[in-house]
């Protein structure tokens, strides 16, 4: 690979943006990219690319490099000739890369990967706190799988299309795509693209999704007819999949703290020509108190680390502090003992994370059971997806029915 110079600044300049302005990976990116709309598809996938290989092993490369954080320009300058010369591409003659050391990379990196904290690139406390909850090899197990770059996934629409006629679609826009067995809704690209330029896109055929995620849907058990809640909405991804699973009949509603998710969630909605959803606001108590035992689901889709998709975020393993875990695993308890309390007698109430520790999971379901607002609740399925399992991300849920 020959080298462009621009290029290359503009994966400095977003490395600069994730570590010392602490951007959201995506959001550096995406900042970058508009910087320059001469770019072409195979330069931007060049920068977007390079720039998430070196977010999910930074540590690694960073350590083989000598740099240390808070990083320079200089810094970033050699973890990239480090990244380069790793992947076997010839280091460029240039000023910043002139004392790369690169005889000696390969060989520090060789001994690095002994080491399962530098080999899988993770912080410290993150690998103890892995290790000490799941053991060590299924840890090893799943830092490996989440370590791998994370396919696009489409969830078909298929209120309005069915699986076969979407794929045919995409092809005819040059987009080619694979099924996924046991994910009846779900498609694969089988080249990276940009989706969200397609006609069957902004016809609302197909929301991007990754299959894992497309399972809870299934997994709150939706009818048409039924009202559900979907208490932690955000954009709307799984109430988008409810809705169609339902065919547009019943009530769904969507519920969250962030105003601005719920207004994202109506535009994809009218998007995918859906109907029966309505969004509300949670500003108090009371927006809870309101649907006190009037749903026949709730959804708890809980805010959580996250671990469990660190393929696609994995500038989330250098954002995340110890103290987090213990501050969301309270919140989540919060949540499920006030919002258990909107489920009817005889309905279900469905927990779910997009974690793979067990203290945010199975072992948060089993205090819930045990506090008072638990006590009418029994478990019904639990249901754990494993990526070095699946391939896909890391999710726990729970179907808890509720007898009086």
């Amino acid at each position: 690979m020959r080298f462009h110079r621009n290029l290359v600044l503009a994966v400095i300049q977003t490395l600069d943006l994730i570590f010392n302005k602490l951007l959201y990976a995506d959001k550096a990116v995406e900042q970058t990219l508009k910087s320059n709309k001469r770019w072409g598809s195979r330069d931007r996938g060049f920068i977007a690319e390079t720039t998430y290989e070196i977010v999910r092993w930074k540590r690694l490369y960073a350590e083989i490099a000598d740099a240390k954080e808070p990083f320079k320009r200089d810094d970033f300058w050699r973890i990239f000739g480090v990244w380069a010369t790793l992947r076997g591409y010839s280091i460029p003659h240039w000023e910043e890369l002139e004392n790369l050391p690169t005889r000696r990379i390969k060989g520090k990196y060789d001994q690095l990967s002994k080491v399962r904290k530098f080999r899988e690139s993770i912080p410290d406390w993150l690998d103890e706190l892995g290790a000490d909850s799941l053991g060590e090899k299924k840890w090893s197990d799943e830092l490996k799988a989440l370590n791998k770059p994370a396919d696009v996934i489409l969830r078909t629409n298929t209120l309005h299309n069915s699986v076969a006629g979407l794929q045919r679609k995409l092809r005819e826009e040059g987009i080619e795509t694979h099924r996924i067995k046991s994910y009846p809704e779900a498609l694969a690209l089988k080249k990276r693209s940009n989706v969200f330029s397609t006609k069957a896109f902004k016809s609302g055929l197909f929301e991007v999704q990754d299959a894992s995620s497309q399972t809870v849907a299934h997994f709150v058990q939706p009818k048409t007819g039924l009202r559900i809640v979907d208490a932690c909405a955000g954009a709307g991804g799984k109430s988008l999949h409810l809705a169609a699973l339902m065919e547009n009949k019943g009530q769904i509603i969507a519920m969250d703290i962030y105003k601005n998710k719920l207004a994202e969630l109506k535009r994809r909605a009218r998007r995918n020509k859906i109907h029966n959803i309505e969004t509300r606001l949670i500003e108090s108590t009371k927006s809870i108190k309101k649907l006190f035992e009037k749903a026949d689901r709730v959804l708890i889709d809980a805010p959580c680390s996250g671990l469990g998709v660190l393929r696609r975020n994995p500038d989330a393993k250098w954002k995340l502090k110890k103290d987090f875990i213990q501050e969301i695993t309270k919140t989540q308890s919060e949540i499920l003992k006030q919002y258990s309390r909107m489920v009817k007698p005889r309905g279900k109430l469905i927990y779910a994370t997009c974690s793979i520790l067990p203290i945010e999971n199975e072992e948060q379901i089993a205090r819930f059971l045990e506090s008072p607002e638990g006590a009418d609740f029994k478990v019904e399925q639990e249901k754990h997806i494993w990526p070095s399992d699946s391939g896909f991300d890391g999710f726990y849920m729970a179907r808890l029915h509720k007898s009086n």
